[in-house]
C-alpha cells in the first residue's frame, strides 16, 4: 500500500477508516435538514465507529462543509479522523439569487453557482475555501470531483498535475479522482500519480462494470474508495419498493425485479439486502474504504451495523448459481 495511504491509517483495520460517513446528506440532498439533525447525525457516525468523513463544496452549495465544520469544533473530534474534500467546482455569488432553488439536488437556495475550473489556481482556491468552511487548517484528501462531467482533459492536464503539486507541498495529504465513472477514473489513474480513486455505483452488488478499473488500482496499490454502494437507493431497504431511485432516477421493472430476487436470497441466510450490499462493496483487496451516506442517526448507526456484519459465505454461491451475481466477480473478493 502506498505511505500516503499508510500514514493516513487506511491498512489498519483498528483506525476505523474502512468505515467512512458521507457528508451529502447534511447537505440537504434532496430534502432539507436541520442543523440539530446534521450535528445528530455526524455524531452517531462518530459514536459507530466511522473516522473517514467526505464531503465537498457541491454538497449543498457548501452547506456540508460548513456543518461539518461546525460539529468539528464542537465534538473536538478532529486528530482522530481523516477529512476529505473534493476541488474542480468553485462557488462563487450569484447575481440577483431572488430565493431560487438549487437545480442539482439539494434543498438549499441557490445563493451561489458552481463554476467548474481546474486550473492551479482555480484548485488552491476551492481548498483554501473548503479549509474554511471546515475551519480546519488542511484536508488529508482532495480529490478532484466529477472531472468527466465538465472536461475530462482540462481535469487530467490542469487539475490532477495542480492536485500533485499540492501533495508535493505539503498541503494535502493524499490525492485523487471522483467520479461515476469507471471509465474516465481509469484514464485518470493512468495519466497521474493518484493515490485514491472514489468510484460512484460502479462497483455494487448490481453493477461490477468498475472491476477492470479495481483490479488496476490493486495492481498499481492505488486505494479505492467505494462510495454509491445502494446505487442511490435501490438497494438501501431490506423491502424493496415500487418507487426506487436507481443511478439517481427511478429504478426500470427489470432492476427492482433482480434487488428483490436477491433480497429473497439473502433472507434465505439470515440477512437482508443492505447488508450483503454492503459486505460486498467492501469485499474488493483494492477497496480500503466505503463511504456510506447518511442524513439521520439512525441511517448513520445502521449504515455502521451493516458494515460490521458478517454473512454467510455460502450467499455467494447462491446469488452466482441463481444469475444474480457474475460469477467472475467472486474471483477476486472475500465478501
Amino acid at each position: 500500500m502506498r505511505e500516503a495511504l499508510t500514514a493516513l491509517g487506511f491498512a489498519d483495520p483498528g483506525t476505523g477508516r474502512g468505515l467512512g460517513f458521507g457528508a451529502a446528506g447534511i447537505g440537504n440532498l434532496y430534502r432539507e435538514v436541520s442543523d440539530f439533525q446534521a450535528f445528530d447525525t455526524l455524531q452517531a457516525a462518530y459514536d459507530a465507529g466511522a473516522r473517514h468523513y467526505d464531503t465537498a463544496p457541491h454538497y449543498g452549495l457548501g452547506l456540508s462543509e460548513r456543518r461539518l465544520g461546525a460539529w468539528l469544533r464542537e465534538s473536538g473530534a478532529r486528530g482522530e479522523l481523516v477529512i476529505s474534500s473534493k476541488v474542480g467546482r468553485l462557488l462563487e455569488p450569484r447575481d440577483n439569487p431572488q430565493g431560487a432553488l438549487d437545480d442539482q439536488g439539494f434543498a438549499v437556495l441557490a445563493d451561489t453557482v458552481r463554476r467548474w475550473d481546474p486550473s492551479e489556481a482555480g484548485i488552491r482556491r476551492s481548498v483554501e475555501s473548503s479549509l474554511e468552511r471546515l475551519g480546519i487548517e488542511q484536508l488529508d484528501i482532495a480529490y478532484l470531483h466529477d472531472p468527466d462531467a465538465y472536461d475530462l482533459r482540462e481535469g487530467i492536464e490542469q487539475g490532477l498535475p495542480a492536485l500533485l503539486k499540492l501533495r508535493d507541498e505539503g498541503l494535502v495529504a493524499a490525492v485523487g479522482v471522483g467520479t461515476n465513472s469507471a471509465q474516465a477514473a481509469g484514464v485518470c489513474l493512468a495519466a497521474a500519480d493518484i493515490d485514491l480513486v472514489m468510484l460512484a455505483g460502479r462497483y455494487t452488488l448490481l453493477e461490477q462494470s468498475g472491476a477492470e478499473l479495481l483490479a488496476d488500482c490493486a495492481r498499481r496499490e492505488v486505494g479505492v474508495v467505494n462510495v454509491g454502494v445502494y446505487n442511490s437507493g435501490l438497494l438501501a431497504r431490506a423491502q424493496v419498493p415500487e418507487h426506487a431511485n436507481y443511478n439517481y432516477s427511478q429504478a426500470p421493472q427489470e432492476l427492482l425485479d433482480r434487488a428483490r430476487a436477491i433480497a429473497s436470497v439473502a433472507s434465505d441466510f439470515g440477512t437482508d439486502l443492505p447488508t450483503v450490499a454492503v459486505r460486498f462493496a467492501a469485499s474488493h483487496p483494492a477497496v480500503v474504504a466505503l463511504v456510506l451516506g447518511a442524513s439521520s442517526a439512525g441511517q448513520a448507526v445502521e449504515n455502521a451495523r451493516r458494515y460490521e456484519r458478517s454473512v454467510d459465505p455460502a450467499v455467494w454461491d447462491a446469488l452466482a448459481a441463481r444469475g444474480l451475481l457474475d460469477a467472475s466477480a467472486l474471483e477476486m473478493c472475500a465478501p
